[in-house]
């Protein structure tokens, strides 16, 4: 479960959400590899009432190549004249470009129209932190950074680079790009107000010394440092994925080995711990709250009239996908219960909920009432691989190698998965059978 600081972030963050947007053990409930002849006995007991969460990577996607199962799945997914037959949002860790370029990747490689109202970025949720719109804020990642942050509505941007060519002393890690010639001074540039960290960047050995300067400095790289500045300035953090799947063999570097990096070198020099104003990103509770939120925009778009009751969320990382949506489930359950308590009066056990859960239930009628995690064997996840461990010692063991971030807690029961199928196909054919609907 996460700490509660960062549980605390997602519920404040998501009253900010509303405004700007209106236990079984790995393989013991895998699901059949043989689903379509089953599905085709169950028939509709109603119109559905349910939506669909997809990761891309590992899921539907290996780099640049589509799963194969993705495909036949997504022909599935929508009707003769291209409409979804259920609300349908991605939700990636994915951060390097903005949310129309991912929409027509999507559509390129899936062969359905896919919106940009349909994808979540992990920095999408960032459109709600306002308060540092106007500041000056520092981006690292690859791709369109300044774009991206500008779209997310960021109005004064300063990028890694810029920062590079301002301070060119700064960075000379790599002896071929030391300065060679006489410099001219220092060009000027505002004070660094806040960082945004997107995603993994190109040369980590830049961004690592640029940010560092930026927070022993207070946001004035240039200057001499002095003394520690602590609290440092606001760091907000997207995707926080240790390891994602490409085309490799195995599983490659990702944004959350880069913030480990981050952690330890201003720990080193500082003996303080490096704090975040925000971390983003699966499996954080805001990003699934703000997927909620997308979910029923579809499904008013469908023409849906009843909410969405029940979301089911298909990802290939166990730390991440799984963990996010489990966390994500345990709220919805923790919100139904105090939503009874609140309906029952002060003489319901459990007492009074506090002001902050009271205001957070105001839309329980329109909040699903689950989350459902599936794990696909595609991506992060080997079906082949042991299961997490029981024994006292072997769980000790586990915990020292934990995968999620820092700043959550480890607790093995948010690893498991509702269910584990081999593919996106299998997942899809599983949820219809799941909700007694017809998957022609």
């Amino acid at each position: 479960m996460a700490s509660s600081k960062v549980v605390l972030q997602g519920i404040n963050v998501f009253k900010s959400v509303c405004q700007v947007v209106k236990s079984s053990r790995f393989g013991e409930r895998t699901a059949s590899r043989c689903l379509s002849s089953t599905l085709s006995r169950h028939h509709s007991n109603g119109p559905p009432s349910f939506g669909l969460l997809f990761d891309i990577d590992g899921v539907l996607v290996r780099g640049r190549t589509p799963i194969p199962a993705a495909k036949h799945c997504f022909r599935n997914l929508v009707d003769r004249k291209g409409k979804y037959r259920v609300p349908v949002v991605f939700v990636t860790n994915a951060g390097n470009c903005i949310r129309q370029t991912k929409a027509e990747q999507l559509s390129h490689l899936l062969e359905v129209e896919v919106s940009a109202d349909q994808v979540m970025l992990s920095h999408s949720p960032l459109r709600v932190f306002s308060r540092f719109h106007n500041m000056c804020v520092l981006v690292s990642g690859q791709g369109p950074v300044v774009e991206v942050a500008q779209n997310l509505g960021f109005q004064n941007v300063v990028t890694i680079d810029m920062l590079r060519e301002a301070y060119p002393l700064q960075d000379v890690v790599d002896h071929n790009r030391r300065p060679k010639d006489m410099l001219p001074p220092n060009k000027d540039l505002p004070p660094i107000e806040a960082l945004i960290l997107f995603g993994e960047p190109v040369r980590w050995e830049t961004n690592l010394q640029l940010i560092v300067d930026v927070l022993l400095s207070n946001g004035r790289p240039g200057n001499r440092v002095t003394s520690l500045h602590y609290p440092h300035l606001p760091v907000l953090a997207c995707n926080m994925d240790l390891m994602w799947m490409a085309e490799a063999k195995s599983p490659r570097f990702g944004h959350g080995m880069f913030l480990v990096c981050l952690e330890s070198i201003y720990k080193k020099i500082t003996g303080r711990e490096l704090k975040y104003e925000a971390l983003i990103g699966k499996p954080s509770l805001v990003t699934y709250k703000y997927a909620e939120l997308l979910i029923q925009q579809q499904a008013e778009r469908l023409g849906w009239v009843g909410p969405v009751q029940r979301l089911y969320a298909i990802g290939d990382n166990p730390m991440a996908d799984i963990y996010g949506a489990n966390i994500y489930n345990r709220y919805l359950q923790a919100s139904r219960q105090t939503q009874a308590q609140v309906k029952g009066g002060p003489g319901q056990a459990g007492g009074q909920p506090t002001q902050e859960v009271t205001e957070d239930v105001g839309g329980e009628g329109r909040r699903p009432k689950s989350c459902r995690s599936i794990l696909v064997c595609t991506g992060v996840y080997n079906r082949d691989a042991p299961d997490l461990p029981r024994e006292p010692a072997a769980r000790r063991l586990t915990e020292r190698i934990f995968h999620g971030h820092r700043d959550f807690r480890f607790d093995p029961s948010l690893t498991q998965p509702s269910f584990v199928v081999q593919d996106v196909r299998e997942a899809v054919e599983l949820i219809f059978q799941q909700e007694h609907l017809l998957l022609e």
